[in-house]
């Protein structure tokens, strides 16, 4: 898990989500870990992942120029094995059985 960060948007809408989370991809060398929807997709959360530079400044960047207002941000610079273990699980609820061409596979989540 070294050299490894997560950085976490809480933001309402599903489309707010997606625009945040196309920022974070856009700006620094980060990807998507997991996202979760809650509230019927009122409240999505996106969990990204890559260095703590990267994650840093997609996560400031998305917050400043998103379409919405983030309801909660953070970085966790090296998260403990307890949250990477919480991340897998939640990526894995979204991933199908197979793995896919350049999508999260197994091996990929095990590295979070």
């Amino acid at each position: 898990m070294s050299n490894t960060s997560l950085g976490f948007i809480e933001i309402t809408g599903v489309v707010a989500a997606v625009d945040a989370l196309d920022i974070m991809c856009k700006t620094s060398g980060v990807e998507l870990a997991t996202w979760e929807r809650k509230l019927g997709g009122r409240l999505v959360t996106i969990v990204v992942r890559g260095d703590v530079a990267s994650v840093t400044e997609a996560v400031e960047t998305a917050a400043a120029k998103a379409i919405k207002k983030p309801v909660a941000k953070g970085v966790l610079a090296n998260p403990h094995d307890e949250i990477v273990r919480l991340v897998n699980l939640s990526a894995s609820r979204f991933m199908n059985n197979e793995a896919q061409p350049g999508g999260l596979d197994a091996r990929t989540i095990q590295e979070v």
